[in-house]
């Protein structure tokens, strides 16, 4: 990834430095690209990006004071990017890598604004911490080494799936892109069961927390299907054969997901709209 990172060309250019984009600008710098090809634009800068500033990256300069932006990394909320879009597209040419991370935003809303040869993502939050997990499809225009760009500056925050089907993206963002807050209401009301039995809050806290994030740890490095770790938990007739029973039974987390997942990707077709 490092060398990746040191060896791409041009000016890259962020906009929107919240916390998704600051979590990518992070990873490039850390991932060894020269803090000087980075030009931020956000109007609300924080603190940590004032701090970039004086470390070498261009923050909002003008487009004229830019010169030519080989990627532009969009980063902005969907719902503001219409708005935001007269703004940006002074930085991208006919031929600029445009790699957009909002939830929703199509291939050819991006393109109509901004113009370039889009590539559309959908990373996580675990990106913050590198552990991110990403989904991304590119436009018929995008050639392999913008491809490879994009690839490059998406695996800094972690792992990378590339689709061609653009149709899937609303179901990835159901998915991966929402689905730590799913993980976290997971810790969270297993915590809140436990005081239900009578354990302390704290105790109970930190036992829904470590479990949820040792079990994905113990996942994310075993061989083993899911369904095959969760059975080799699963003693008959014990304990935690009661409780799924009540957890995969007809109104338990199955159906639940189906609707949440659901009601998710449906969100995104709006935000396409």
């Amino acid at each position: 990834m490092t060398n990746a990172l040191q060896n791409l060309k041009g000016t890259i250019a962020l906009a929107g430095a919240g916390k998704m984009g600051g979590a990518m600008l992070t990873g490039w710098l850390a991932g060894g690209l020269d803090a000087s090809r980075v030009v931020v634009i956000e109007p609300s800068p924080s603190p940590d990006m004032a701090a970039l500033a004086a470390k070498g990256i261009r923050l909002n300069p003008s487009a004229k004071d830019t010169g030519a932006v080989e990627t532009l990394v969009v980063a902005v909320k969907p719902q503001s990017f219409r708005e935001a879009g007269a703004a940006l597209k002074p930085f991208a040419g006919p031929t600029t890598l445009v790699v957009s991370i909002m939830a929703g935003a199509t291939i050819a809303s991006i393109s109509d604004i901004c113009g370039g040869a889009v590539v559309r993502a959908m990373p996580n939050t675990p990106a913050a911490i590198g552990r991110g997990i990403t989904v991304a499809v590119a436009a018929k225009n995008v050639s392999a080494a913008q491809r490879a760009v994009a690839d490059a500056l998406l695996r800094a925050i972690g792992a990378v799936e590339w689709v061609d089907d653009e149709t899937l993206m609303d179901a990835v963002t159901a998915v991966s892109g929402s689905g730590p807050a799913y993980v976290f209401l997971l810790a969270e009301e297993l915590a809140r069961a436990g005081v239900e039995a009578g354990l302390p809050t704290e105790l109970a806290t930190r036992l829904a927390r470590e479990t949820v994030a040792g079990s994905g740890e113990l996942l994310r490095r075993s061989e083993a299907s899911s369904a095959t770790l969760r059975q080799n938990v699963t003693s008959p007739g014990g304990t935690t054969a009661a409780a799924l029973e009540v957890l995969m039974g007809a109104e338990g987390m199955q159906p639940l997901m189906i609707r949440a997942i659901a009601a998710a990707t449906k969100r995104s077709r709006e935000l396409a709209k």
